[in-house]
């Protein structure tokens, strides 16, 4: 569950925002994000494994930052939660449009170093940051939306949000498994066919 803790910041803020000062809730979820970054350097882990947290970290200090700036604005206390999201989105497709998916740092600390080169275990890479990247861009486009056509409808943001987490990581935990086996089925069949 690397990845649970990885949105820990995320979590917190979410949890945070509405019961406390939004500064306080962006500040609080950046010194989880530099605290939890931090630890996990310090544990050995490689930068590319902690995408999710120097992401939060970034995002969180410049909404902190907004925050501060324009304390009575009520812009950053509704969209922070979306404009969190739609960060993560942009993170997600990026990294995959630089060739590098999020995920796949975190997949290395997972796996033996042999499989690391092997065009399968980097395809369900692929697979799974776009898969996250989409549940991103729904949550923050969705959020953004019921933010501003029902303000006061904090359930069902909610329950977005949570659909938005739970699918993909639900997604993120069989896929590997399923890629595995399509791809063992697919050497079979190849090779019974290089063998008639």
């Amino acid at each position: 569950m690397a990845y649970l803790r990885s949105f820990l910041p995320w979590i917190a803020v979410s949890a945070l925002i509405g019961s406390i000062d939004i500064r306080y809730a962006l500040l609080a979820g950046f010194a989880l994000a530099v605290v939890l970054a931090a630890g996990q350097r310090r544990a050995g882990r490689a930068w590319d494994a902690l995408v999710i947290e120097v992401s939060a970290g970034a995002y969180f200090a410049v909404a902190t930052a907004a925050a501060f700036a324009a304390p009575g604005s009520d812009t950053v206390a509704h969209y922070a939660s979306a404009g969190a999201s739609l960060w993560l989105a942009l993170v997600a497709w990026g990294s995959i449009v630089i060739g590098r998916p999020f995920t796949l740092g975190i997949a290395k600390t997972q796996v033996p170093e042999e499989l690391w080169g092997n065009p399968v275990f980097k395809r369900v890479n692929v697979v799974i940051s776009a898969v996250w990247a989409a549940s991103f861009t729904v949550s923050g486009i969705g959020t953004a939306w019921l933010r501003h056509a029902r303000p006061e409808d904090g359930t069902a943001r909610t329950v977005l949000t949570v659909v938005c987490l739970v699918l993909p990581i639900l997604f993120t935990v069989r896929y590997p498994e399923i890629a595995r086996s399509r791809a063992a089925t697919a050497a079979a069949a190849a090779r019974n066919g290089a063998d008639k």
